[in-house]
């Protein structure tokens, strides 16, 4: 499961309620939770927190928090 499936199983997000509300597909939604190689667009993530309710900036943050700067 990628970071932005465990972030919307964590909230209790209905996954359908999103498609419908976004215009994203179930079939992109399952690809953007469950298959780590599937790039998440910046579109895509703000139109899935403003569908949830969340800040867009929050969501981002907890989505891609293992990101680091190399040294």
């Amino acid at each position: 499961m990628t970071s932005l499936g465990l972030y919307l199983t964590k909230k209790s997000v209905n996954r359908a309620m999103v498609s419908r509300r976004t215009g994203i597909s179930q079939a992109r939604l399952s690809q953007l939770t469950s298959n780590e190689s599937t790039k998440l667009r910046a579109d895509e993530l703000y139109l899935i927190a403003l569908a949830i309710d969340i800040d867009p900036g929050e969501m981002f943050k907890e989505v891609f928090s293992e990101l680091k700067l190399e040294n």
